[in-house]
């Protein structure tokens, strides 16, 4: 019977909390801006608050995604490092027997003519 690996979600449940905070705080900083009163925004809450609002949230943003999910770091079945000659884990870890490069021939004349 073919066993079923649990799914694996790209990002932690810290890192989905983060980005529902940055997106509060970016909607925040939008409805912000609106608010402002001032002729064309350019009131205190158009041209100051709302902007930095802005800022933090897509700074939170940033976080939220650089964040290491505690989850991927735990996993054991991947390598942290990799080694030469070292099989790889998987179905088909057959070890590859590395091939010399081998060096074109170089001409003895240049290619092209100077002026």
């Amino acid at each position: 019977m073919e066993q079923k690996q649990p799914s694996r979600l790209a990002f932690g449940p810290a890192n989905y909390r983060l980005m529902f905070i940055g997106i509060a705080v970016l909607a925040a900083g939008f409805i912000t801006m609106t608010l402002d009163t001032e002729d064309y925004g350019e009131g205190f809450l158009g041209i100051t608050l709302g902007p930095i609002l802005l800022f933090i949230g897509f700074v939170i943003e940033f976080f939220a995604i650089m964040k290491r999910s505690g989850d991927v770091a735990a996993d054991s079945t991947y390598p942290t490092t990799l080694t030469p000659g070292a099989p790889v884990a998987g179905p088909s870890a057959t070890p590859v027997t590395p091939v010399p490069p081998t060096t074109p021939a170089v001409p003895s004349r240049p290619a092209y003519k100077r002026p």
